[in-house]
């Protein structure tokens, strides 16, 4: 197991670099997280909805992402509720105080009875903690962390974010808090994001290994290579701007996105410039925005309405500027969105941005499945993988013969229509599919339109889909992790 002092330690990046790495010695893998609170999710062919982090710990070890991997995932929605995801279901909106009393009985069966599956089917588990495993106040409930190590009676690593400061308070700290049997079950401490000389930390390496009996076992340094965050506080540093970008791309960061791994391949385009942009920045002119899923499309459709971020996209979107939005930013783009039963907190009915011919209702019933179609644009033809997660119900309410020679009409994108439209000028564009810019070839083809409105030469469509790049990624980050980490005090 891994657990660290703090979010953001580098738990997700390390448990990933742990799969990839023991599957190329020859074991059969499996990530488990017990319970996740994010709204990074993916869907696996079963329909089961997980988090992000674990679909790609999955890939790292070879292996197809399951429920059982995230048996509970928490999906924050705003008013201090969340939707909860049992076993790759949803079953139900509870608030903090009433979750502990409503699942903490169904969640702990649910988790045990995935650890047993699971055990079945793989030699090997690396389970990864959430936060921290010495919240004092939280521990009764606490489904993430020692409860599974000490039920599993799980080898733990304990991992630490040096780059923030404060590295041995934090390290030391967690284990004082520990109880006893919980604290034995740390055989090994790694310190991750150091920048600098191994030589000048060496002394504090001695003094907390004496002080806590507990070897160091790496000591990984501040790395480049992209992976996936759970949450919305890691798009703060994803601000980086590329020299050779030659496109800008604006991402709208709405206060509930959900699902921004969508756009983890357009970053990994060297010729393209992501910027997210708060309701409340300038949007100024980029080559392209993007509206992207949101856990509460309502309520985030307001903020862009409060902020006039509502007003400047449509008037980018009047001056000929490419637009697209995906999932809720899909819902956000139509004419009227319901949510008459306050599903998703805000009841009412709410008019949207009227970029798109749509109304939608949120409804109860989720729809979470893999999809695969074929391009009617930018390029006909291409094969599309993706997969679909939302609540509402969306109805085409498509223009009639007699409104006029100026209505503008629309197109399906894909050989079915339901997953998305755009407009004539190929400059509106909507979609329930996440992952669409995971395919390269459809990626190339819908950025080539950008660099033509620019006087750019076309690049070549005739590329591999981001999972190869990911699955390069993931290899790469395994090698480098695996020079600094000694897994014997584990795996032994």
């Amino acid at each position: 197991m891994v657990v660290g002092t703090t979010s953001h330690a580098g738990k997700s990046m390390l448990v990933a670099a742990l799969c990839r790495i023991l599957s190329r010695r020859g074991w059969r893998v499996a990530p488990f997280k017990g319970q996740n609170m994010a709204l990074n999710s993916y869907v696996s062919t079963t329909g089961a909805e997980i988090g992000y982090a674990q679909a790609v710990q999955a890939w790292a070890a070879g292996v197809p992402p399951q429920a059982e991997m995230n048996p509970i995932l928490l999906k924050p929605q705003g008013d201090s509720t969340s939707q909860v995801i049992l076993k790759g279901r949803p079953v139900g909106i509870t608030t903090a105080e009433k979750y502990y009393e409503e699942f903490f009985t169904a969640g702990w069966q649910a988790i045990q009875e995935s650890l047993a599956r699971l055990s079945q089917e793989f030699d090997l588990l690396i389970c990864e903690g959430a936060g921290s495993p010495a919240e004092i106040n939280l521990k009764h409930r606490d489904l993430a962390n020692m409860r599974i190590a000490s039920y599993l009676e799980s080898p733990t690593i304990l991992i630490a974010d040096i780059d923030r400061g404060g590295v041995f308070a934090h390290i030391v700290g967690t284990l004082e808090l520990l109880e006893p049997e919980e604290r034995a079950l740390i055989k090994g401490i790694v310190i991750n994001k150091f920048r600098g000389q191994r030589s000048i930390l060496q002394p504090g390496i001695d003094w907390l290994e004496e002080r806590t009996g507990i070897p160091v076992i790496g000591v990984i340094p501040w790395l480049d290579e992209a992976f996936p965050a759970e949450d919305s506080l890691s798009l703060l540093d994803r601000q980086s701007v590329k020299t050779e970008a030659e496109i800008t791309v604006a991402v709208i960061r709405l206060p509930r996105i959900s699902n921004f791994t969508d756009f983890d391949s357009l970053e990994a385009e060297p010729s393209v410039n992501v910027k997210y942009l708060s309701p409340n920045d300038t949007l100024g002119y980029p080559d392209a925005v993007i509206l992207p899923g949101t856990k509460t499309t309502i309520a985030d459709l307001l903020v862009l309405q409060q902020t006039g971020m509502a007003e400047a996209i449509r008037n980018y979107a009047a001056a000929g500027g490419t637009v697209i939005g995906i999932c809720g930013g899909f819902q956000i783009m139509g004419q009227m969105l319901a949510d008459p039963e306050g599903l998703e907190g805000q009841e009412g009915r709410f008019n949207g941005l009227g970029l798109l011919p749509l109304r939608t209702v949120i409804t109860q019933q989720k729809v979470a499945r893999q999809r695969t179609v074929t391009s009617k644009y930018p390029q006909e033809g291409l094969p599309v993988i993706g997969y679909e997660i939302h609540q509402g119900r969306t109805q085409l309410v498509m223009p009639t013969d007699n409104e006029g020679d100026d209505t503008p009409s629309f197109m399906a994108i894909f050989d079915d229509r339901s997953l998305g439209i755009v407009d004539e000028a190929q400059s509106v564009w909507g979609t329930y599919l996440h992952g669409i810019f995971d395919n390269g070839p459809w990626r190339r083809a819908w950025l080539n339109r950008l660099r033509q409105q620019r006087g750019l030469s076309s690049m070549p469509t005739g590329i591999a889909n981001y999972r190869e790049q990911r699955d390069s990624m993931l290899n790469s980050l395994a090698t480098t992790i695996e020079k600094y980490i000694d897994l014997a005090p584990i795996l032994s």
